[in-house]
């Protein structure tokens, strides 16, 4: 599993020009892709279920490579539309049947109800604006640790010191009065 993940080699300039909209370079990052998404999806679905989870993913991967933020998790990111689709379809086939839905193909996105929305909200406007930057960079945007620090001017630790000090603060917020 993890050696098809290591084996995929793809051309930065391909990637670059995929996600800035070349259909020449998808068509080439998908082709170069493809081998190892079969063999990747043939370990994670079932067996009838392989190339259809291909094809899908290859399809989101063509609607949303403009998205990706940083070429160097291309690999990765492509892994795991494969696996979540070898898992919808897993779903869909135990719902027909009848079958339980274990934990390991439930959906990984849930929708959480309207209140937690609006607490978490609240938390997040009631924190300073330099923690409240830190968490939206970090956990809305994606930004890693270099890219945080790099972007508010701080070093490594201090930018991982900023945004644990803003998860305290909001967790502190969510908590109910009384616990601790």
């Amino acid at each position: 599993m993890n050696s098809a993940i290591a084996s995929t080699h793809y051309s930065s300039d391909d990637l670059a020009a995929a996600r800035a909209g070349d259909l020449a370079a998808l068509q080439r990052v998908l082709v170069q892709s493809r081998q190892n998404l079969r063999r990747y999806a043939e370990y994670h679905c079932n067996i009838n279920d392989t190339e259809d989870a291909v094809q899908e993913s290859m399809i989101l991967v063509s609607r949303r490579i403009g998205d990706l933020r940083v070429l160097e998790s291309f690999a990765s990111w492509l892994f795991r539309i494969v696996k979540r689709e070898c898992n919808r379809l897993k779903r869909g086939l135990r719902m027909l049947t009848g079958d339980a839905i274990t934990e390991d193909i439930q959906p990984t996105c849930s929708f959480e109800p309207v209140e937690l929305r609006h607490d978490v909200a609240a938390a997040l406007e009631s924190l300073p604006p330099h923690y409240r930057e830190v968490i939206l960079l970090r956990d809305l945007e994606g930004y890693s640790i270099e890219e945080l620090a790099q972007r508010l001017g701080l070093n490594r630790e201090a930018a991982k010191s900023r945004l644990h000090r803003a998860r305290v603060l909001t967790r502190e917020y969510l908590m109910p009065a009384g616990s601790a």
